[in-house]
């Protein structure tokens, strides 16, 4: 693995496929084809603090900007606010609730208060909901904060975040080839694909592909790093997963027992090097799907019309060879939903599908990604087919999922699938500070710490290969911490001295492989974004650098903000 940027696929490989899939994705195919089309009048926009990405991180980063006194604009690439927070993960990962505060906590203090309200109860009694959720109460009197809620509800409260602070938002994505001008070291503006420009004197990359980091000239990486490069023991490659892995006996051939037949799709025929060592592979992407058995709710899946059944060779296999259950999570979130996130070692997952020679997610235009996010999307909507119809698989298995279908009152506007694909990791800048696994541990102190994080080190598989004869999964890793929580340093969250002097980046930040797999939760984005969004109005003040903000004086304000330090 290095920092050199690997080479993007070309674009029309993939825009003849990108609107056959992107037929169920109205407002992403329209967004594209007038983009494609120069239809969309482009526009001058000018703020102090421009925020690009509309997920959890990007609303609170606006938000407090806007608290400390700046004009704001929030550029939103999807044109709905929370990311994965209001796209399926509604039960959520945080290891330890003492880490809220602030913008944070008033977001899980909100869907606390909503879930309250007898009213908010449409579909389900709350007398009937499971107390506990991950780890922790699902609605907790003692802190009044909640660790489920709908989708829809979530987006509800992020709305009424910006619309109460006054942040402007914009609808686009960014020019990934040329969208962003340099003034020196410092950003002077960002350009759409549509050709609108905006103007700022502080930006915050709240994308979570770390977008600006590339155009801005800073230093960042894409993979998993040795082991030894930052002295960490699980970082790189794993051999073969301990968790989250295949049934033995599974054979990696078309034709059973026949190398010369071929691997089976996503196998490959060798990790590609030791156990660990580096490599640029990505740990695999899903949709947190929201399913719900309510019948009134409920809208039965459909064979995909881009159905592969090769696709699910694997699945029958691991059923064959004794795999009766853990296709996918059925954790509940209010008015009889889910989040049904990736479980075991073939689930919703799609190991490999992310990245390829020479290109990765992270390298791919935005048609180019939305193509591949419906490809995602056709694996996983076939698999519940697959489990819940296939005569391969045994009538015992197929009635025991069968009830399980989207929800009619969730992303109408998007056939009822959530808005965004889970990117659990992509770029991640290199800094002066690289956050690692002894900093989670405890072992290394922090001592500009802007935030703070608790969950367990993460990491989910990354790729498919032979090992002795048989398919297995590599690169699952569950390392659960102390439940202590760990500072995250302000210098992860800025670009190193010398790079770029007005650019935050609470999402994408400077971190190792697995130490990003602790730190990338939704709630710890949260409070990086608020960190950033003060950061950024200290700098503006200040006029300095964002590497030069005095970390006392910015401690002393966050403190004051409620965060937990």
């Amino acid at each position: 693995m290095s920092e050199k940027h690997p080479r993007p696929l070309a674009y029309s490989r993939f825009l003849k496929s990108t609107m056959k899939y992107l037929a169920p994705f109205p407002h992403l195919a329209l967004a594209s084809l007038l983009s494609a089309s120069g239809i969309l009048s482009a526009a001058e926009h000018k703020a102090d603090v421009v925020v690009y990405g509309d997920a959890s991180g990007g609303v609170t980063a606006a938000v407090q900007a806007k608290r400390m006194g700046k004009s704001v604009i929030l550029v939103s690439q999807y044109g709905h606010l929370g990311g994965l927070t209001s796209s399926g993960l509604g039960w959520t990962d945080i290891g330890n609730d003492a880490i809220l505060g602030g913008l944070s906590r008033d977001f899980y203090h909100a869907a606390y208060l909503h879930y309250l309200k007898d009213g908010s109860w449409t579909l389900q009694k709350r007398d009937v909901f499971p107390e506990m959720a991950q780890g922790t109460l699902a609605f907790n009197p003692k802190n009044e904060l909640a660790s489920v809620f709908e989708p829809k509800i979530a987006e509800s409260i992020f709305d009424s975040m910006i619309k109460d602070a006054g942040v402007n938002i914009i609808k686009g994505r960014l020019d990934l080839k040329k969208g962003v001008v340099m003034d020196g070291k410092r950003i002077s503006k960002i350009l759409l694909e549509n050709g609108d420009v905006i103007e700022g004197k502080m930006f915050i990359d709240a994308s979570y592909e770390g977008d600006l980091l590339p155009l801005a000239g800073v230093s960042f990486t894409i993979g998993r790093e040795a082991n030894a490069k930052y002295n960490e023991v699980g970082n790189g490659i794993t051999g073969v997963a301990k968790k989250n892995q295949l049934p033995k006996g599974i054979d990696p051939y078309v034709v059973k027992g026949d190398a010369s037949s071929g691997l089976l799709p996503g196998v490959n025929l060798d990790m590609g090097g030791a156990a660990g060592g580096g490599d640029e592979k990505l740990q695999a992407y899903c949709y947190r799907m929201v399913l719900t058995n309510v019948p009134e709710n409920r809208i039965m899946i459909t064979k995909p019309k881009n159905y592969n059944e090769a696709d699910f060779e694997i699945l029958f296999r691991a059923i064959e060879v004794g795999q009766k259950s853990g296709f996918f999570k059925t954790s509940m979130i209010p008015n009889g939903k889910t989040d049904s996130n990736n479980t075991g070692g073939i689930s919703c997952d799609w190991i490999g599908g992310n990245y390829g020679k020479e290109w990765n997610w992270a390298t791919l235009s935005h048609a180019e990604r939305e193509a591949l996010a419906a490809k995602h999307r056709d694996y996983q909507l076939g698999l519940v087919w697959t489990v819940q119809n296939h005569p391969r698989v045994p009538e015992a298995i197929r009635k025991s999922y069968a009830a399980w279908g989207l929800t009619k009152d969730e992303f109408p506007d998007n056939g009822h699938w959530p808005y965004n694909l889970y990117v659990r990791e992509a770029r991640r800048m290199i800094s002066d500070l690289v956050m690692t696994e002894d900093h989670c541990k405890l072992k290394i102190p922090v001592d500009d710490p802007v935030g703070q994080g608790a969950y367990t080190l993460d990491s989910h598989n990354t790729q498919r290969f032979v090992h002795n004869g048989m398919v297995m999964n590599e690169g699952d890793i569950q390392t659960y911490l102390s439940g202590k929580p760990y500072g995250i340093s302000y210098r992860s969250i800025v670009p190193r001295v010398g790079e770029c002097e007005n650019l935050f980046v609470p999402w994408a930040l400077s971190a190792s492989h697995i130490a990003f797999g602790s730190i990338r939760m939704e709630p710890v984005f949260m409070v990086l974004g608020q960190s950033a969004g003060t950061a950024a109005g200290m700098a503006i003040d200040d006029n300095v650098p964002v590497q030069r903000v005095p970390y006392e004086k910015l401690r002393a304000k966050l403190v004051a903000d409620g965060q937990k330090l």
